[in-house]
C-alpha cells in the first residue's frame, strides 16, 4: 500500500499571501493526506483544505485563534500504514531538538512541526523523523518559500522531498 502526503506549515492566510501557490493546491489534488503544522491564521483556509484535501490532519499555531483555535487541537496524532506521526506547531530553539523530541516522543516515527518557517529534515539517534516543511507563503530568512511531500509505503516512510516555490507559481519574493 501507497500513502502520499502533502506537508505544510506558517501558510499565514491571507496575511503573508492571498492564497496558497498553485503549485501547492496541485499537489493537494495529487495526495491522500495533507497535514498542516499549523499558523493558517484564517478560518477560511482552513475550510478550503478540508473541502478540497482527501484526507487532512491540522493542529493550531501561535498566529491562530478564535474558530481555528475551537476546531484545531494543539497537536494531533495520526497513524499512517503503521507508522506514528505527531503534528505540532512548536518544537523549540533547533540547538537539541533531536534530543528534546526523542525524550518527549519516545513511542512516535514521525514529528511534523512548523514555527520557524526554516525547512528541516533531520532524524534522531533512535530513528525519529523530524520534519519542518518550511512556509509555502512566507519565506523570511530563506531563499525560497516551500513546502514537502513524502510517500509511506508498506509501513516506511520512503520518500521525503523539499520543494521550492518558484515566484512565479505564487510565491511571495
Amino acid at each position: 500500500m501507497t500513502t502520499r502526503l502533502l506537508l505544510l506549515a506558517d501558510t499565514h492566510v491571507p496575511k503573508r499571501a492571498k492564497d496558497l501557490p498553485a503549485v501547492v493546491w496541485a499537489a493537494v489534488d495529487e495526495v491522500d493526506l495533507v497535514v498542516h503544522a499549523g499558523d493558517w491564521v484564517d478560518v477560511a483556509s482552513l475550510d478550503a483544505l478540508e473541502a478540497r484535501a482527501a484526507g487532512l490532519v491540522g493542529v493550531a499555531g501561535n498566529n491562530d485563534h478564535g474558530v481555528l483555535r475551537e476546531r484545531l487541537p494543539e497537536f494531533a496524532t495520526v497513524t499512517v500504514e503503521g507508522l506514528r506521526f505527531r503534528v505540532v506547531h512548536e518544537t523549540g530553539q533547533s540547538t537539541g531538538r533531536e534530543a528534546r523530541c526523542e525524550a518527549a516522543y519516545p513511542d512516535l516515527d514521525v514529528l511534523v512541526f512548523g514555527h520557524s518557517h526554516i525547512p528541516w529534515d533531520t532524524t534522531t539517534p533512535r530513528g525519529l523523523r523530524l520534519l519542518n516543511p518550511g512556509s509555502p507563503t512566507d519565506r523570511r530568512r530563506q531563499p525560497f518559500c516551500t513546502y514537502m511531500t513524502a510517500v509511506v509505503e508498506d509501513g516506511a516512510l520512503v520518500s521525503v522531498d523539499l520543494h521550492q516555490i518558484a515566484r512565479s507559481t505564487g510565491g511571495p519574493a
